[in-house]
């Protein structure tokens, strides 16, 4: 039993609590991120969101007959990039709404956390394996194709990465050469996931002065603390 929140919005947190114990699952994932926009935002339906991801996987299954894995993520990369153009907000990269998983599938425009999310929901449902990887400043996403794992950077446009061209963005944003190792490409599991979301909200709410907000995220990166 989870002690009632103080500052998160009650619907926001129970949403939240009630995906804890499936959170291995690539939908419960979605829903706890959902559940964190409900804290600030007032419209937020759900199912509709679900919806609008399960119509981009859609389209892009009705595209492929063969099941072929190359033609998977060629119209993955696309629907979401090409036509839809999903990207990163680089003009106002701190904008509470860039980590709301709805206002980024209005928008289009979100970080890349929110965006590796999207990349990964909508790759799972037409049948392609698809993680995230927990590295550090900067989220990425990867699919399996073949034998091998590409690494994609969703808020580029889906650009594929090496390994070096992973580290060598790491060097510039760090503003200092870092440290190669496999640490920094590692599997992102998804209660690593969330708490990169409300770290990120943790850090603009406190930038802006809303100390409430802080604690509400705090109250539910608890809940992931003791969800462990």
């Amino acid at each position: 039993m989870f002690p009632a929140p103080r500052y998160c919005r009650p619907e926001s947190y129970e949403q939240f609590a009630r995906e804890l114990p499936t959170l291995e699952e690539t939908d419960s994932l979605v829903r706890a991120a959902i559940a964190v926009s409900m804290h600030d935002l007032d419209d937020v339906d759900s199912a509709q969101v679900e919806q609008t991801l399960r119509e981009i996987a859609q389209e892009i299954s009705r595209r492929v007959s063969s099941g072929s894995q190359h033609a998977l993520v060629a119209q993955l990369h696309e629907v979401l990039f090409e036509e839809r153009g999903f990207t990163g907000n680089a003009e106002n990269y701190y904008a509470p709404e860039n980590s709301y998983l709805p206002r980024v599938l209005e928008t289009r425009r979100g970080i890349p956390v929110t965006l590796s999310l999207i990349y990964k929901s909508v790759a799972q449902q037409v049948g392609l394996k698809a993680r995230g990887i927990n590295s550090p400043i900067h989220f990425l996403a990867a699919v399996e194709v073949g034998d091998s794992w590409m690494i994609i950077d969703s808020f580029d446009g889906g650009r594929v990465l090496s390994c070096e061209e992973v580290y060598q963005q790491l060097d510039q944003l760090a503003g200092a050469p870092v440290e190669r190792s496999e640490e920094l490409l590692a599997t992102a599991t998804h209660p690593q996931w969330l708490a990169r979301i409300l770290r990120n909200l943790e850090q603009v709410f406190v930038r802006d002065g809303r100390q409430s907000d802080v604690f509400a995220m705090q109250e539910l990166l608890a809940l992931i603390k003791h969800a462990d």
